[in-house]
């Protein structure tokens, strides 16, 4: 199971990398908006939706993407800045406020059309934060990007190595403690390395801030996949889907970006804006 995840992650990143260095941006957003389809998919799974309303939802997720780009094809930049504040200041409502007492109160919301909405404040500030994100320089988003990938693959292997006390045993009885602190230890480590690599802390005054942030991002991370793991359960299902070979599907893959890449947009919106 470890071989068919390891050679599947490999394949995902060298695919992602030819697709976030070498595709024009049209073809980006076309793939993004891919992405978004297939997420729709299996939420629409997850939700609890069926047969006409699931192929409804899929269809109006993709439909309000197409608009989003549509309308940013047409728009000022300052228009198109503040349509997609709209949608990551949802994203910041959803993981800050919603989500932990979602799950703090083991909250079943039946309603397939509230889930439906609630899939769309995961899935579309998340799509069109890498839209935006890759906009700035391909690095930029690969790097908030890579953060989570250190965090996600830290904590598995420090929960199997050292996992003594459950994280949330009700929602995810894999996670553990340890691998929370074993993921803030190898990010640490990682943006130091990457820090002084790059020379990004030639100005010393913002490696503080830094490190702190890092800790900031594992914490969303672990929050998104938690999330998506309550919702999985609530569904009765193991994986989201059967898209990718040891790894599920494809909102299994991404969860904990969900969390993460809407809060690193927002922050380069606000700065474009100023």
């Amino acid at each position: 199971m470890l071989k068919q995840r390891v050679i599947t992650a490999v394949i995902l990143f060298v695919l992602l990398l030819v697709a976030v260095f070498a595709l024009p941006a049209w073809g980006w957003s076309a793939l993004v908006a891919l992405m978004v389809w297939q997420s729709a998919v299996e939420w629409a799974r997850l939700s609890g939706m069926t047969g006409r309303v699931s192929i409804f939802y899929c269809v109006a997720t993709l439909a309000v993407m197409a608009g989003i780009l549509w309308f940013d094809s047409g728009a000022t930049v300052e228009a198109s800045r503040l349509l997609h504040l709209f949608w990551y200041f949802m994203a910041i409502v959803l993981w800050v406020l919603v989500v932990p007492a979602w799950m703090i109160a083991s909250w079943k919301p039946t309603s397939p059309w509230l889930m439906g909405l609630v899939g769309w404040a995961v899935v579309l500030p998340t799509a069109l934060a890498m839209i935006d994100l890759r906009n700035v320089s391909p690095w930029l988003l690969l790097g908030a990007m890579s953060v989570v990938w250190v965090a996600d693959t830290a904590a598995y292997f420090s929960g199997k190595r050292f996992g003594q006390n459950k994280l949330a045993p009700a929602i995810s009885p894999g996670k553990t403690w340890e691998g929370v602190f074993g993921a803030l230890i190898v990010v640490s480590c990682y943006v130091l390395l990457v820090g002084w690599g790059s020379g990004l802390f030639k100005n010393y005054p913002v490696f503080p801030g830094i490190i702190i942030a890092s800790w900031w991002w594992v914490g969303l991370a672990v929050i998104g996949d938690l999330f998506e793991s309550a919702i999985k359960r609530q569904a009765g299902v193991k994986d989201s889907g059967a898209l990718l070979p040891g790894h599920g599907g494809l909102l299994d893959r991404i969860d904990a970006l969900t969390s993460t890449l809407p809060f690193a947009a927002i922050a380069l919106v606000f700065q474009q804006l100023a």
